[in-house]
């Protein structure tokens, strides 16, 4: 059931949220119902995975609270070990067949589990908890809490990775507080800015994308079409995940619950390192605090530094997927934001739209390594990039007209969240949104809606 598909506008939103509403005033109820509402969500895509989901929450908080009671801090590096274990177990299983295979020579049999949706987000949102319990900055929480933390709706596919201090809090909040109107409007509307971003912009550079990427698994395509499809994933990929962030802030808001912004216009940056602090957002402060900082960061002197940076990149490409694509896309980055921290300490100012121009390649090429299927595809991709295919023929209008538009709104548009933040009340837009909704449900309902990519993840 994706967020843009007409069951879940039409008949669990409005039934998870309204019964919601109901039981307002019974913060206990309210808080089971969505739990309750959650898990029917997760389960609707695989009921089987329902008891993983379940079994890692309430076991991850019945240690804390053994460990709690006892006085066993070894229980919570347990907690850390039990949880990657599961996800290393699910994702990158067959990935370390692979490698023992091409190292050993030995075959080895593939276990080809399948992988749990969302699995990587409410992982890293359980190590989060424990290792802030360790550090002594994350307080006991109920077991009906802590569970809504974990498998809250909005977050609980592809994130944003939130933190126990950013939302847990927030539960206690009365739903019909003052605002209430206003929340559910603002809602609505970021909701609605994310189901057009999914369905009219990322959804329609797809037909572009597949077909480039599939025959560079087989030949090198000319400059033209690896032009068209480097372009267009990394507009697609941009767009499919910001439409995700902004529908769930927005289910969040319609009940009362601020979520973290994830995206902030990233190809307006000028700079790496600029860019990483507008692109997931949630990730990259994850990865910062828990493992870039711990591995010392840039306080321990240059070679600390550069580890510190190589293995954070590293792991957040191996996050991304089990295969080498991902990982050499996340060391990718890693060399290029040691590049960038060393020019801006040594090297000359550049220009500022030199700076956009050479930040922005560097992420639209590195993002054709993470969307290729393998190094072959990648390589040909890189070939055809430098005209060993040919140059090509011009791009038709069905391919040049959703790439232009989609590229002046990336670089152009305001912030989704600020824009729904600045909206006034007034008829004109009420009227303009209700038929842009309706359009939207009606175009939707024409097929099979696309998965969001990061589900992959």
């Amino acid at each position: 059931m994706l967020f843009h598909s007409q069951e879940f506008i039409l008949l669990f939103l409005p039934v998870a949220v309204g019964i919601y509403y109901a039981l307002a005033r019974h913060p206990s109820a309210r808080q089971w119902w969505l739990i309750a509402a959650s898990l029917v969500f997760y389960g609707w895509w695989d009921i089987r995975f329902l008891p993983l989901l379940i079994g890692q929450t309430l076991v991850t908080w019945l240690i804390v609270e053994l460990a709690i009671r006892k006085d066993w801090r070894w229980l919570l590096y347990f907690a850390i070990v039990a949880n990657l274990s599961v996800l290393g177990l699910f994702k990158y299983l067959d990935f370390g067949a692979s490698i023992l295979q091409q190292v050993t020579g030995r075959e080895f049999a593939k276990a080809s589990l399948i992988l749990p949706i969302g699995i990587s987000f409410y992982t890293f949102e359980l190590i989060s908890y424990l290792v802030d319990r360790l550090r002594g900055t994350a307080p006991r929480y109920g077991i009906r809490v802590f569970g809504l933390f974990i498998v809250l709706v909005p977050h609980l596919i592809a994130g944003p990775i939130m933190r126990h201090n950013e939302i847990i809090p927030q539960f206690a909040y009365d739903p019909l507080r003052r605002g209430l109107y206003e929340r559910i409007g603002r809602g609505l509307v970021l909701f609605l800015i994310g189901f057009v971003e999914k369905f009219f912009i990322a959804d329609q550079l797809a037909p572009i994308v597949d077909p480039i990427f599939a025959e560079a698994a087989l030949v090198v395509p000319t400059f033209s079409l690896a032009g068209a499809g480097a372009l267009a994933f990394a507009l697609q990929i941009f767009f499919d995940f910001v439409a995700y962030s902004n529908m769930a802030m927005g289910i969040g808001l319609m009940c009362g619950l601020m979520l973290p912004v994830n995206f902030n216009v990233p190809y307006r940056a000028l700079n790496l390192r600029d860019f990483w602090r507008r692109w997931h957002i949630t990730l990259s402060r994850w990865l910062r605090d828990y493992v870039y900082i711990p591995l010392g960061g840039s306080r321990e002197g240059v070679a600390v530094y550069i580890w510190a940076t190589l293995v954070t990149m590293g792991l957040c490409g191996l996050w991304h997927g089990a295969g080498w694509t991902f990982v050499l896309w996340g060391l990718g980055h890693g060399i290029g934001l040691l590049v960038c921290r060393f020019w801006q300490r040594y090297g000359p100012p550049l220009p500022a739209i030199a700076a956009w121009a050479i930040t922005l390649t560097f992420v639209v090429l590195l993002f054709v390594v993470f969307r290729a299927a393998d190094l072959a595809t990648a390589s040909h991709m890189f070939a055809g990039l430098t005209g060993q295919g040919g140059l090509g023929a011009l791009w038709p209008a069905g391919t040049l007209v959703p790439i232009a538009i989609a590229g002046t709104i990336a670089l152009f548009k305001v912030p989704t969240f600020e824009l729904a933040m600045r909206l006034r009340p007034n008829w004109p837009a009420a009227i303009g949104f209700v038929v842009l909704s309706v359009i939207c449900v009606l175009e939707v309902g024409k097929g099979a809606p696309l998965s969001f990519i990061y589900f992959q993840f």
